[in-house]
């Protein structure tokens, strides 16, 4: 190892800024207690939109920094804006939820934030070490704000639950790596890159079975079938802001680290690894379609929801492709709109001070309160990939990326999958509009959460209109990282 250099640091200037950040902020709310919460939260946003900022001056050129452990390029700038996006967002739908629910204090923004901070280290990991250090970070500050609510057992349960599942992921993944290393005496993608391009027939066996465990961890970090197990009970009892966070950031941190791990690191054994991924993506849209019919619980639907979408969006990578990995950062980058902007319509579900989560209080919505009904409508709507909505595009480019991959089998299941999926989608929409109506919520909804709701609901709406920069943003970002 090299000493650390000043281009080192300026290059994880992002990541370094919001560590200073959550560690001042962590002194500020101990000396100053909960009446600190609600500055805490804005400056923790504050200081994402200023990781934000350093993300983007750093420029899309490919550089290395830390002896090769950490590498900032095109793939992980549209990555790293796309996960602090989904992280404030996130954030601030928590404000008036934490202090309704009287959970409001200071160390919940700043479990965020270095949750947060671990999700850019993973996306410029470039080494398994970097990368298992920094999933981990990521990983115990979520356990901790899954069972935040500590006087809820659902929330206590689904804390414990991801916690021990999440234990036997992390186990899986350092058996992999280990694998790996022992079979090629290296952990640094770059080498093993090399090393498998050289190879000549098939890889050792021991490589093999260590990529599948390696692939098995990150499943779970991504909640895809059969890792998902975590999911709906993590969903349903965690706080649902908390749920919200889950269901956009982490997913786009460990999506990004899945493609460079494939991609960067196992790509010339890609004949290996993408079996393994068409298995998952199948078996992950199958389920999301079908568990989800049944759901009463809106939570939890969102949760089989997104198995759903997370076996849509490796369509893209079981490509292979440039053209791959671009839909798949087009389908994540929309879904973490859609996502947030569903959950800000879930959070607007309250009666009497309390939540409620049953699919059946949503009857008549359209008549009691139009706009967050308008609103969950274009989502539920998106989320079926009905045109000419965001949603749309996201299915359209991974289902093209495997048909011109050859993978006929594979677009036919995910259309077919999409079909299904449909049915609960407009089930929502047909009970909000024309089933008598229940009693009505309570209002208002709030300065934040109506800001939140109207600009992911127009960007999901009138998407088609200009979707040029996000489609730039995306080729470029899949080109470094198959280039690269």
């Amino acid at each position: 190892m090299t000493p650390f250099s000043a281009a080192d640091l300026t290059t994880a200037a992002p990541e370094l800024f919001l560590a200073v950040a959550g560690l001042v902020l962590l002194l500020a709310g101990v000396f100053r207690g909960d009446r600190s919460t609600a500055w805490v939260t804005w400056a923790v946003v504050g200081a994402m939109a200023l990781a934000a900022a350093l993300v983007s001056q750093g420029g899309t050129a490919r550089v290395l920094a830390f002896d090769g452990l950490y590498v900032s390029d095109a793939f992980s700038l549209f990555m790293k804006q796309l996960t602090l996006l989904g992280s404030a967002l996130a954030l601030l739908l928590s404000l008036g939820f934490n202090e309704r629910e009287g959970i409001a204090r200071f160390e919940y923004p700043i479990l965020f934030l270095f949750a947060t901070l671990g999700m850019l280290m993973m996306i410029s990991a470039n080494d398994m070490l970097s990368l298992y250090v920094s999933l981990e970070l990521q990983s115990l500050c979520l356990y901790v704000v899954a069972a935040y609510r500590r006087d809820s057992v659902r929330s206590t349960e689904a804390g414990l639950k991801y916690f021990v599942l999440g234990a036997l992921s992390s186990g899986m993944l350092l058996y992999g790596i280990s694998l790996v290393y022992g079979y090629t005496g290296t952990t640094r993608f770059e080498m093993l890159l090399v090393q498998f391009g050289d190879m000549h027939g098939a890889p050792p066996l021991g490589v093999v079975i260590g990529l599948v465990f390696v692939l098995a961890g990150l499943c779970f970090k991504v909640s895809a079938v059969p890792f998902h197990m975590w999911t709906p009970d993590v969903y349903e009892g965690a706080p649902t802001p908390v749920t919200a966070f889950f269901a956009a950031a982490p997913k786009v941190a460990a999506l990004a680290l899945f493609a460079r791990v494939t991609m960067g690191g196992f790509g010339p054994l890609v004949e290996q690894w993408s079996q393994i991924v068409v298995a998952v993506s199948i078996a992950s849209m199958a389920l999301g379609a079908f568990a989800a019919i049944n759901q009463t619980n809106i939570k939890r639907l969102m949760a089989y929801s997104s198995i759903g979408h997370m076996g849509y969006v490796l369509i893209g990578l079981a490509a292979g492709s440039e053209a791959g990995i671009r839909g798949m950062l087009i389908y994540v980058a929309i879904y973490v709109v859609m996502g947030i902007g569903t959950f800000a319509c879930i959070l607007c579900m309250r009666r009497q001070g309390r939540m409620v989560e049953g699919i059946a209080d949503l009857a008549g919505l359209a008549r009691t309160q139009p706009a967050v009904a308008l609103a969950l409508a274009v989502f539920m709507f998106s989320m079926s990939g009905i045109p000419p909505l965001a949603g749309f595009f996201g299915k359209f480019y991974v289902f093209m990326a495997a048909i011109e991959a050859g993978m006929y089998v594979l677009a036919v299941l995910g259309v077919l999958s999409s079909v299904v999926a449909a049915y609960y989608y407009l089930r929502i929409v047909k009970i909000m509009y024309f089933d008598e109506p229940a009693e009505a919520f309570d209002r208002p909804v709030g300065a934040v959460l109506g800001t939140v709701l109207a600009g992911t609901s127009l960007f999901t709406l009138f998407f088609f209109l200009a979707p040029g920069m996000l489609l730039s943003s995306a080729k470029a970002a899949a080109a470094a990282l198959a280039g690269g």
